[in-house]
């Protein structure tokens, strides 16, 4: 199923996986592409019969081993071309949801076929190709450090 986006490219759906660390210090979680190894958020093609941030917490699910809050609203998107084999390259739009992670499964359906690690803020955003994505991560985790220092202080 594909939805599409502003001047017709379509529409993916991506996990933004976080927890709170070491050091109360905000994590990303990436995985790795299957062909490309390069780090990325998970993401895929919305599922029929399910919302974007649904099927971006199944995209979690099989491509990160991760279970957790997925938000409704997307904070944002970025534009990522797609690698595929029998066809062209192909550009889309993904729309990122952030997933609040709570639990990390053992085994899950791509396992074998992708790395998935945390990283702190900084390092995420400088391991992920895509300048939108760094932005976005940078803003989301900036939030969150705000959010955490407001907490922390009583307010």
């Amino acid at each position: 199923m594909s939805r599409e986006g502003v001047g017709g490219v379509p529409i993916q759906s991506g996990a933004l996986p976080w927890r709170v660390g070491k050091g109360n210090k905000p994590e990303v979680m990436l995985v790795t592409g299957r062909r490309s190894k390069r780090w990325m958020i998970p993401k895929g093609w919305p599922v029929s019969g399910k919302s974007l941030a649904e099927s971006a917490e199944q995209e979690a699910f099989e491509e990160a081993g991760i279970e957790g809050k997925v938000a409704a609203e997307p904070i944002g998107a970025f534009r990522h071309v797609k690698q595929h084999l029998r066809l062209s390259d192909m550009e889309v739009e993904i729309l990122v949801h952030p997933m609040a992670v709570e639990r990390e499964l053992d085994d899950w359906p791509e396992r074998g076929e992708r790395e998935r690690e945390w990283f702190e803020l900084g390092e995420a955003a400088e391991r992920v190709d895509s300048e939108e994505l760094k932005e976005l991560i940078v803003r989301f985790g900036n939030g969150l450090e705000q959010a955490a220092a407001g907490s922390r202080s009583g307010g």
